[in-house]
């Protein structure tokens, strides 16, 4: 059961770690779209999160200190889903249903996170090869 944990920390952290990349490479664009929705400070908005997604996706990945990084970037994700898919904004049909889509892949995403931060939290769970033990440990 280990190797299929291992196999969904990967398969759930790799987007976060392209879309990390991504807020660096296409810093312009991110900022502009994020100047767009009216995020506040749009530059370091992208930056930062740029930084979270990538740090959070390798860390839960590389299992260093993962059920952190998995809350984190389930936290950002659902600031997000309120910031940049404002569905409830929107009066074009079209516009309405991408921006509900996006919505609800963050919040979807973020409950997938919140889920892998719990399992991994846990005192006797094994999630899969990891550099370091979790941050928060609990029992049921």
């Amino acid at each position: 059961m280990e190797t299929v944990m291992f196999i969904g920390r990967i398969l759930f952290a790799v987007m976060f770690v392209l879309s990390g990349v991504n807020h660096f490479t296409q810093a312009e664009a991110m900022t502009g779209y994020a100047q767009h929705k009216s995020v506040p400070s749009p530059k370091l908005a992208n930056l930062a999160s740029g930084a979270i997604l990538l740090v959070g996706g390798l860390s839960v990945i590389l299992g260093v200190f993962a059920d952190l990084g998995a809350l984190v970037v389930s936290i950002l994700l659902v600031i997000m889903a309120v910031l940049m898919h404002d569905f409830w904004k929107q009066s074009e049909p079209q516009a309405k249903q991408m921006e509900m889509i996006g919505f609800l892949k963050n919040i979807s995403m973020a409950g997938g996170g919140l889920f892998m931060f719990a399992v991994m939290s846990l005192e006797f769970s094994s999630y899969g090869p990891a550099i370091t033990d979790s941050l928060f440990k609990t029992s049921l």
